[in-house]
């Protein structure tokens, strides 16, 4: 059943149409009419309303795959129901105005006769190559290869218009509203897999499930472009915020770092969704960031390099080779030393010599032509070069044609060859900014870490008692002592650090401990022991230990006369003169929970406002991008004398954060800060966290792992099994990683097995399919993989192990979120082996394991082999309904 479950609602072959009579009308039923009139509709319509009557026999005859209801709102639950009782697949209510009460009693009548529900308060959807425009947005748009969806029917209806003017095109428009059943994760997860997508625009304003947003926004991100714009971006309204991490991370931060980690690029303004979907519309493919400018303008060039450096690009220069090789074909007063400047006196040919070798050098990501009107120039000549050329670039091309009047007709020639053409440098080099993100985060989409790293296992056990003592005696926040000692469990180097209760006792550990010293209040309700007088740094004998002890406990008993004083803690000062101070935080957010944060540190962290972000679960790909993102990065190398920090060391600290996050449920915040890092390692100071009970996740879902919204690589799912014929093979989840060899699995097949499992003679997965088979959210949805290990011998004679992908299974969970549909392909070579049954029952152990309660899938009915191995394991095998050509074979679970 690899049809999607929302094809009904997109993709209906019938229509049945409840608009009611003219003189009850709504305006969006005035407006869905004139729209059904306007375009022919390939399918069938017919009209019905909430009075029809009749026995089901006389209402089957008026079977849809697809109700549209545009009535008043005291008429929808009606209709819903009479959509229901002819067995319709998919409804959609166009309203305004529904409140949640109501719209949760068309959702469970959607619910009880099992069809999907887009609306109420929805304004509809386009699908241009059905002719279909069932919305109240506007006109039907123009074809084409690039879906909006959007959650604002005014923003939607505002984008057509400007669409049909910049001659874009649509594979579908989605405009869904409030108080929808069907939610925006939906319709990614629908758009991930439609063949006629190759581009995804979304306008957002909020969302209601964030694990399943996050994995829908992942896996279309992960088979074609999707550019958000999100409105309220506002910080996290936190106003009693424990920690320095929660006083300088919003929201609005934590829903950047959301996108970068699912593949997909963040737009801040209407404008650049525009520029954004003309990029789209191109389907161009990134490959870096290196933005080549050729120019007849010194200043405009001047304009587009600054902005290049504005958004953290890198300026494209031709390599001494190409420049050689152009600089006979230009002008005199050409230059090539940074810009390619063509001078004032470039014309067409000029222009297509530069272009011709910005777009072949490797130094070059993508190519920016500007042109700047000239006396005697001829623009639309110029604009005809580069729409020739276009079809022959593998990198990016976008045009800035400067002026107006004189530039009309070759800024039409470029939008009639969808080559995106802005009228200022710095709209087009935003526009190659946002292709270029998409390679950087596309980048990030496809790790997909293991919760625990490899390194030393933690003690993740003596960590969960620590934490439930403090919560036992009704505490949230643990003391310097309690989080070092919880950093320790998970080997993270912290200063040696000892509580005093009394003067006398500090004097004696600080002699122990040598000095020069630090002290600093003990106390579980003070936040930040500086505002209070609380610590004190470089005290030099134990003379100073005692007045220091007096004078600060006086000044935080006059100043905090509520806290609890455990006493004062004593630690050696960090003998690290040129270590830079760091901040490694964490900050749980709603609805995406836990985030790590990092950026410089020390007692200004809140003043310089830096901190880069990025979601648990990490690996050293992750922690390396996480700190270069941050502007403290600058400071790590060899920077005033000092010699570059060990940027392993600090990585691995970033990795044990992730450790934390992963297997303490019950962390709300932390900061290590300052921690301190040198050419000899990474050394955390000081330290704050906060704690809660652990978030409590739905029966089944994501299991130990339901607070994180991206889960991590389900390692303990593997298992080594023996062959029949002799060695032993691996079962394992799959990851991004496997992309090629599930392919060549693929290739392998003989065409009866590939046609048994996918019902196509296709004799390859296509990029799309491929990229959703291998890239998958781990709690809705499992693909395992049998693999053995080949020996080979590589060009150097040198021996190479590799692994070869013998058999997947795989299960994706129903819309009822209690039952998976399962598919299953063995190696022909490997055939007999018991490799099918394998798969199947540890497919299914982890379907169990997820709590799901029924497994069922399709199977050709001429597929004997298969129906035996579905009897054999139990499995009950009975016709298909909907279709005599497959059998429906389903086993509890």
């Amino acid at each position: 059943m690899d049809q999607h479950y929302l094809t009904p609602l997109f993709e209906p072959q019938s229509i049945a149409l409840f608009a009611g009579p003219p003189e009850q009308q709504t305006p969006q039923a005035q407006a869905l009419l004139a729209h059904l009139k306007a375009q022919q509709f390939k399918g069938v319509i017919a009209a019905l309303d909430t009075g029809t009557v009749g026995t089901l026999a006389d209402l089957a005859q008026a079977k849809a795959d697809l109700a549209v209801i545009a009535l008043p709102a005291d008429q929808i639950q009606a209709a819903l129901e009479l959509a229901g009782r002819i067995k319709v697949k998919a409804a959609l209510v166009l309203s305004t105005g529904v409140g949640a009460a109501q719209a949760a009693e068309m959702a469970r009548t959607a619910q009880r006769h099992g069809f999907c529900l887009l609306g109420p308060n929805s304004q509809g959807f386009q699908r241009p190559h059905l002719q279909l425009n069932a919305s109240a947005v506007g006109e039907l748009a123009a074809p084409g290869q690039l879906a909006l969806v959007s959650q604002s029917g005014a923003l939607t209806a505002a984008i057509l218009d400007w669409a049909r003017q910049n001659r874009v095109g649509f594979s579908t428009v989605a405009a869904l509203g409030s108080h929808t059943s069907v939610s925006l994760a939906d319709v990614l997860d629908f758009l991930a897999a439609d063949r006629h997508t190759q581009g995804i625009v979304v306008y957002m304003e909020g969302i209601s499930n964030a694990r399943r947003f996050t994995s829908a926004l992942r896996a279309a991100a992960n088979a074609k472009p999707v550019v958000v714009l999100k409105a309220g971006r506002k910080l996290a309204g936190n106003a009693a915020a424990q920690t320095h991490s929660s006083a300088i991370v919003g929201s609005d931060d934590v829903f950047d770092a959301v996108l970068r980690r699912a593949g997909a690029v963040r737009v801040r303004s209407f404008v650049e969704l525009f520029s954004a979907a003309m990029c789209l519309a191109s389907r161009y493919r990134p490959v870096g960031r290196r933005l080549a400018i050729v120019t007849n303008g010194g200043g405009p060039g001047v304009l587009a390099a600054d902005w290049v450096s504005e958004l953290d690009l890198e300026l494209g220069v031709l390599s001494a080779e190409t420049a050689g090789a152009l600089a006979p074909q230009l002008p005199a007063n050409a230059s090539l030393s940074d810009l390619i400047d063509l001078s004032e006196d470039a014309g067409a040919e000029h222009y297509r010599a530069a272009i011709e070798a910005a777009s072949k050098d490797r130094q070059v990501d993508g190519v920016l032509a500007i042109y700047s009107p000239k006396f005697g120039g001829d623009a639309d000549a110029v604009a005809q070069v580069l729409v020739q050329a276009r079809p022959r670039m593998g990198k990016p091309l976008v045009a800035c044609w400067m002026g107006d009047a004189s530039v009309q007709g070759g800024r039409h020639a470029l939008a009639e060859a969808q080559v995106p053409s802005f009228r200022t440098p710095e709209g087009a080099v935003g526009a190659f900014g946002n292709i270029a993100s998409f390679y950087q985060n596309q980048q990030l989409l496809q790790q997909t870490p293991p919760p625990l790293s490899n390194l030393a296992a933690p003690d993740v056990e003596g960590a969960r008692l620590l934490i439930e003592g403090v919560l036992t005696e009704r505490r949230k926040v643990l003391t310097e002592m309690e989080s070092k000692s919880l950093l320790s469990a998970f080997h993270i180097p912290v200063t040696q650090t000892l509580l005093a209760r009394t003067s006398s006792e500090a004097m004696m550990i600080a002699t122990q401990l040598g000095f020069p010293v630090a002290l600093k209040i003990d106390s579980p309700d003070i936040s930040h022991k500086s505002d209070v007088g609380g610590v004190a740094l470089n005290v030099m004998n134990a003379a100073a230990v005692r007045d220091v002890w007096q004078d600060m406990t006086d000044a935080v008993r006059k100043k905090r006369p509520d806290a609890r004083i455990n006493g004062i803690t004593v630690q050696a000062m960090a003998r690290k003169p040129r270590g830079r101070e760091l901040y490694i935080g964490v900050v749980t957010d709603e609805p995406f929970g836990p985030v790590i944060a990092f950026g410089a540190g020390g007692t200004m962290i809140e003043l310089m406002n830096d901190h880069a972000m990025e979601l648990p679960p990490l690996n050293q790909f992750l922690a390396r991008r996480l700190i270069e993102r941050s502007r403290a990065h600058e400071t790590l190398g060899d920077w005033r004398g000092a010699p570059a920090v060990d940027l392993a060391a600090l990585e691995q600290v970033l990795l044990r954060v992730s450790e934390m996050v992963c297997g303490l449920p019950q962390l709300r915040e932390m900061d290590i800060n300052p921690i301190i890092v040198d050419d000899k390692g990474a050394l955390a100071v000081d330290a704050r966290i906060v704690i809660g009970p652990a978030a409590q996740t739905s029966p089944g879902r994501a299991g130990q792992y339901g607070h994180l919204s991206i889960l991590p690589y389900p390692a303990r799912y593997e298992a080594r099994w023996p062959l029949k014929g002799g060695g032993e093979y691996t079962v394992r989840p799959i990851h991004p990683d496997d992309a090629q060899g599930l392919q060549n699995l693929v290739k392998r097949l003989s065409p009866e097995s590939r046609y048994f499992r996918f019902v196509s003679s296709m004799a390859e997965l296509p990029p799309a399919m491929l990229a959703r088979f291998t890239l998958i959210d781990y709690d809705r949805e499992m693909a395992l993989c049998a693999v053995i290990e080949e020996e080979s011998t590589g060009e150097d004679g040198a021996r190479q192990v590799r692994e070869r992908i013998i058999g997947v299974s795989r299960y994706i969970t129903n819309p009822d979120q209690t039952s998976c549909e399962f598919s299953l392909v063995v190696d022909d070579a490997f055939a007999g082996q018991g490799l099918g049954s394998r798969l199947m029952l540890s497919i299914m152990d982890v379907a169990r394991d997820k709590g799901l309660k029924e497994i069922d899938g399709l199977v050709l009915t001429h597929n004997e082999g298969m129906l035996r191995l579905m009897r054999s394991l139990g499995f009950e095998v009975k016709a298909y309904p909907d279709d005599p050509d497959f059998r429906l074979a389903t086993h509890p679970l």
